[in-house]
């Protein structure tokens, strides 16, 4: 019942206490409003995950594997290299991306590895969790409630506005979401 009626809302039905949690969420009016923002918020992510990426590949002495950037980095996901610091950001080895955190701003990014040369693909909780750790977006101009709800709704709307569009992974049978615009070498869903 309160799911079909509180449609701009996260509505959580706790199961063993007599609980119900309701969460306002981004709407979609507010997104198309602020949809230049969040383009810039994508291109930012994909700029500073290439700048990291790269650090961390000259740091480890290694080059990227063009196609499948996991494959340079696995060997050192059970090495004691797996974590450690570049510059004023501390890095995590893990999965299928490789996590920064800026020990002075508290910035936090996750580089995804599985999408060739394209550092861009968006998670929708580590983009939300980007937009709202970022500095000079502060003060935000338009709410983010909940980090993975309102990233998914951000991103689908993005999408069906064609400011965002699928690639492929190196995965099979997954796909990213990225800012759409040109870069070379992109396999596209």
């Amino acid at each position: 019942m309160f799911k079909k009626e509180l449609l701009g809302f996260q509505i959580g039905i706790h199961t063993t206490e007599p609980e119900i949690n309701i969460a306002k969420l981004i709407t979609d009016r507010e997104i198309e409003d602020h949809q230049d923002f969040f383009v810039k918020c994508a291109k930012d992510y994909r700029k500073l995950s290439i700048e990291l990426i790269y650090k961390l590949a000259n740091k480890l002495k290694v080059s990227i594997h063009p196609e499948f950037p996991l494959l340079t980095f696995k060997p050192f996901l059970t090495d004691k290299k797996a974590s450690g610091k570049i510059d004023h950001w501390r890095y995590s080895l893990h999965g299928f991306h490789c996590g920064f955190n800026n020990i002075e701003t508290g910035q936090e990014i996750e580089v995804p590895l599985t999408f060739g040369l394209e550092y861009g693909s968006l998670d929708p909780y580590f983009f939300s969790l980007f937009i709202n750790s970022t500095p000079e977006y502060q003060p935000l101009p338009v709410a983010i409630y909940e980090d993975y709800a309102d990233g998914s709704r951000i991103i689908e709307k993005m999408l069906s506005l064609g400011k965002f569009e699928k690639i492929r992974s190196n995965m099979e049978q997954e796909f990213g979401i990225v800012v759409a615009d040109t870069v070379i070498g992109r396999q596209y869903v």
